[in-house]
């Protein structure tokens, strides 16, 4: 899997940047050095072309998933993450999220999956329109920052609740920050750092 790397500060978090659909490995780096410039990161490049923008999973239309390719896609970057933990030499268990859009939709797969070690995340403008009644387990130890979009003209707004509720029936810590649109803010990146310190 096509990826970047950055080694950071021993004490200091591990961040898997998951970009979102027509972005790259290279995306997110801006935002992972706002949130912590110490920090380590692994920025990883969706496997999913879409008429030449890149994703990590496919859908059959704006807002309706290939719920096959997500979950086989999950199953891959999971096990992807945990082979770039030994190569370079990092606790899995100490990995955030970070995701925008396409990004943060693959963010919450991985985070509600049964037995899953990603336990924080900061997943912005995501949308999950399917149903998880198969998912058991709780997410007690999780806790994730939420940003969601009040007017997003992909995202409407019951999905965003129905995100929110996806982790809070679970019994995680949810931390929602509501801007406009689909889009990610100098406010909202400020308030995830803020999150950040806060849960560290």
């Amino acid at each position: 899997m096509h990826h970047i790397f950055k080694n950071g500060q021993v004490d200091q978090p591990i961040f898997v940047l998951l970009h979102g659909t027509g972005g790259d490995e290279h995306s997110l780096l801006g935002i992972a050095n706002f949130l912590n410039p110490h920090a380590s990161y692994l920025s990883l490049r969706g496997q999913v072309s879409e008429n030449g923008a890149l994703r990590f999973f496919k859908r059959k239309a704006e807002g309706l998933y290939d719920e096959a390719d997500l979950a086989e896609k999950t199953i891959e970057t999971a096990a992807f993450i945990k082979e770039a933990a030994q190569t370079y030499d990092f606790d899995v268990n100490k990995v955030i999220l970070v995701g925008f859009s396409n990004g943060s939709n693959i963010g919450i797969s991985l985070m509600l999956a049964d037995q899953s070690p990603f336990k924080k995340g900061i997943l912005m403008a995501p949308m999950y329109p399917i149903d998880t009644h198969q998912l058991k387990e709780s997410k007690a130890q999780s806790s994730v920052f939420l940003s969601l979009g009040r007017q997003d003209p992909i995202v409407p707004l019951d999905q965003s609740h129905k995100v929110i509720s996806e982790f809070e029936s679970r019994g995680a810590q949810v931390e929602s920050y509501w801007v406009t649109s689909h889009q990610v803010t100098e406010s909202s990146l400020e308030a995830a750092k803020d999150w950040l310190e806060k849960i560290e």
